[in-house]
């Protein structure tokens, strides 16, 4: 098992009160499987996809990515785990403007010491970048800074993938196809992937779906 999150309560203050986002979530993710997470704004879907991600703590509860409990690591030991075994691909990007499209793709990849030429041309070929590396991101569009920050979560081969809203910059023909392709390399490379979207057209085409309500699952 990738991931488990079990019995995850995180709260956050409201009016100067504490209310639980997250109450008492449990789930988990095989390798090679998708997972789509659902549910309106201010639900805790990017919440609960920031916890996984090892980017903030939770109250109580447990989660493991990996085989690695998240409670026992300190801020080195997170960022070691993202690193090594977490890719996320965020709503804003993230590209590095200093670097070109190639550099933004493999940095993580270099970083884990997973760094594999063939596997990053693959996927510039299959994402439709193979003619923009040498390109800074200010000179892409969103829908192509996009897919470059889908190929850098791709190219060091993670054991779990997190996507935030992944197509949300792209058209819907575009999106489909990029997630048509995600979704097939995520299985070629074994990763689990989690997957956060208000659209239930997107979540109906990975392997489950969950909706988040009132702090817990359905």
């Amino acid at each position: 098992m990738v991931l488990t999150v079990s019995d995850v309560t995180k709260t956050l203050p409201q009016s100067g009160l504490e209310r639980p986002i997250l109450d008492r979530v449990s789930l988990h993710l095989e390798a090679g499987k998708s997972l789509a997470l659902t549910g309106e704004s201010g639900s805790g879907k990017s919440t609960l996809l920031h916890l996984v991600g090892a980017l903030d703590g939770f109250d109580s509860g447990e989660i493991r990515v990996d085989g690695t409990s998240l409670s026992v690591l300190d801020d080195s030991g997170r960022a070691a785990l993202r690193r090594s075994s977490i890719s996320i691909v965020f709503q804003q990007f993230n590209l590095i403007p200093s670097l070109n499209v190639s550099a933004n793709i493999s940095l993580q990849a270099k970083l884990a010491k997973r760094y594999d030429p063939d596997w990053e041309d693959q996927l510039a070929q299959r994402l439709g970048l193979a003619q923009l590396l040498a390109r800074y991101p200010e000179q892409l569009s969103g829908g192509q800074q996009q897919r470059v920050a889908i190929a850098r979560s791709l190219a060091m081969r993670p054991k779990l993938l997190l996507a935030d809203e992944p197509t949300g910059s792209l058209d819907e023909e575009t999106g489909n196809a990029v997630l048509a392709l995600m979704l097939d390399l995520v299985a070629e490379s074994n990763t689990a992937l989690f997957l956060v979207t208000h659209s239930p057209t997107i979540a109906s085409a990975l392997d489950r779906r969950l909706h988040l309500s009132t702090g817990g699952l359905t």
